[in-house]
């Protein structure tokens, strides 16, 4: 896997951030792989993890329906974290998946000391939740 201040330079996410912020959330992420076919969300979960795609491909499912993929530089779990509720979605790899994995306390860290990154997740959401609402469902909580 590349440098992980590299991965996180090339992440639209984390772009504006200067070199000491990307040290600190390279710090608090820790790499993770999930190989095709593995299931690392599943709907109606705790959500407990926040993940950024490095490498490969993930589908979100709902029920039995594909509703998006993601591939490097997305992100996900940030509704169930932010909004504290399960998980209504599930996220498989596609392919071989490499991502940085944020847990609970640490993606809060992150939020709390990084306002850049903070209005970004809270725009994501709200663009979910607006898309959501337009197709007639509930937002995207993985």
């Amino acid at each position: 896997m590349p440098d992980k201040l590299d991965v996180l330079r090339s992440v639209p996410l984390f772009a504006d951030l200067d070199e000491r912020s990307l040290q600190a959330v390279a710090v608090l992420a820790r790499e993770v792989s999930f190989e095709a076919g593995e299931i690392f969300m599943l709907e109606g979960e705790v959500g407990d993890g926040f993940f950024v795609i490095l490498d490969g491909t993930v589908r979100i499912d709902r029920g039995d329906r594909a509703i998006r993929s993601l591939t490097a530089g997305g992100f996900l779990g940030e509704i169930a974290l932010v909004e504290r509720r399960p998980r209504t979605a599930t996220a498989t790899a596609v392919s071989d998946v490499s991502a940085l994995e944020l847990r609970h306390h640490e993606f809060e860290r992150l939020l709390d000391t990084m306002p850049a990154v903070h209005q970004r997740v809270r725009s994501a959401i709200e663009r979910r939740e607006r898309r959501d609402r337009a197709a007639g469902g509930t937002a995207e909580a993985v």
